[in-house]
């Protein structure tokens, strides 16, 4: 059977496994060294199956989202122990809306801050203006 063009050959090696996915074969290790990875060994390299090839691809997901190694880890380990996806899903729900949730206050914070930086910057030109200092 062929590999589609969005993964690799399985099985296949750490370097693959890096192109495919962008990122470094350090950084597989790394997952791997985190138990969240488990490559069976052919003499001293790694291979990896289409298991592995989904669980990195959960792991960085959770990385871009902004999830802990260890919430990614309890969701990968719920994923592995449940015989149906629901309490998975269940799980990533609450996650993803915590998640959303504290995104929202920092981006509120955020928006706060940038609108007494905008204030300090008028106030700030309003004199260099009253003492005829120019805008550079």
């Amino acid at each position: 059977m062929a590999a589609d063009a969005t993964e690799p050959r399985d099985p296949c090696s750490i370097g693959d496994l890096a192109r495919e996915l962008d990122v470094t074969p350090r950084a597989i290790r790394f997952y791997e060294d985190e138990g969240l990875l488990s490559p069976r060994r052919d003499g001293g390299r790694r291979v990896y199956s289409k298991r592995d090839y989904v669980r990195l691809k959960l792991i960085l997901r959770g990385k871009r989202l902004g999830f802990s190694l260890a919430e990614v880890r309890e969701m990968l380990e719920l994923y592995d122990s449940a015989s149906d996806e629901r309490p998975q899903l269940e799980k990533f729900a609450a996650a993803l809306a915590a998640r959303r949730e504290q995104l929202e206050r920092q981006r509120d914070e955020i928006d706060e801050v940038l609108g007494e930086i905008r204030g300090f910057e008028r106030q700030s030109r309003k004199l260099l203006n009253a003492r005829g200092v120019r805008r550079r």
